[in-house]
């Protein structure tokens, strides 16, 4: 019976040696199974910080995070450190791979700065509850309408508390090799707000990890920091060049990125 007990702990490290499948699903359930754990831990850390709901509580959350990268076997390059050296209100833009995103997110998240997520995300268990904590913004996805006034009322907020937001605009996970057409909600934030947008790009993760064939293996993330664009001045009228000029820059960036990252660590081998 004893000999029985011995059998996973042989079998596993056999299975993330042989089977790319395994790795992947290995990866996965560890990474959520972490992070809702690190949550059940950092949720009386933030309640006894701030006392409840807390945009603070965001440091304590960073903190905790920026270790899971190693467990995982990703590095981050990160440049353009200087254009988050801005004072004041800004939005955040990036593009949204998956899941994984959240650990290039605590990489550079500044002092002050929470996000705006889907609403759906409350419910996800200690998960849902410490980005609750951690002041992050819900909006409801499904109804246009609902998102406007989150967004509006996003705006006073910044003003009002000296406040950064991270916003992904493609408004959903995408892993194609490209970005997705911008929604308008975050440059309706940042014009409203006459706050500036500071774009982050992530590269490609296709050199590591692939979800529909079952891949995640050691790999290099860059995250490249682009200069501010300003919106003092702007109006709604000028809300699709924004977006447009926005969507631009970030998309070159991508492409630059993600091909050097793909030339240093060689093409993903299937």
């Amino acid at each position: 019976m004893d000999v029985l007990w011995m059998v996973p702990l042989l079998l596993i490290p056999l299975l993330m040696w042989t089977s790319s499948t395994f790795v992947f699903y290995f990866k996965k359930c560890f990474y959520v199974a972490w992070m809702m754990c690190l949550a059940l831990f950092a949720i009386p850390l933030c309640i006894l910080k701030s006392g409840g709901r807390d945009i603070e509580n965001m440091r304590i959350i960073r903190f905790l995070v920026r270790h899971v990268k190693y467990f995982l076997g990703l590095r981050f390059e990160v440049s353009g450190w200087e254009h988050l050296q801005t004072e004041g209100p800004y939005v955040i833009i990036s593009n949204h791979q998956s899941s994984l995103d959240v650990l290039g997110l605590m990489e550079i998240l500044p002092d002050r700065c929470t996000m705006i997520a889907k609403k759906e995300l409350i419910y996800a268990g200690t998960v849902g509850l410490i980005c609750w904590l951690g002041g992050i913004v819900f909006i409801n996805r499904k109804k246009t309408s609902d998102a406007k006034s989150v967004m509006a009322g996003a705006a006073k907020t910044m003003l009002d508390d000296q406040i950064r937001l991270w916003v992904f605009p493609e408004g959903t996970r995408n892993q194609r090799g490209d970005l997705l057409p911008f929604k308008k909600g975050a440059f309706h934030l940042a014009v409203q707000a006459q706050a500036p947008i500071i774009p982050v790009v992530f590269s490609s993760y296709s050199n590591f990890y692939l979800r529909k064939e079952k891949q995640f293996k050691s790999g290099t993330i860059r995250l490249k920091i682009l200069p501010k664009i300003e919106t003092k001045g702007m109006t709604s009228e000028d809300v699709s060049s924004l977006s447009d000029k926005s969507f631009n820059v970030m998309r070159s960036a991508f492409l630059e990125i993600s091909d050097s990252v793909t030339q240093s660590n060689g093409p993903l081998r299937h």
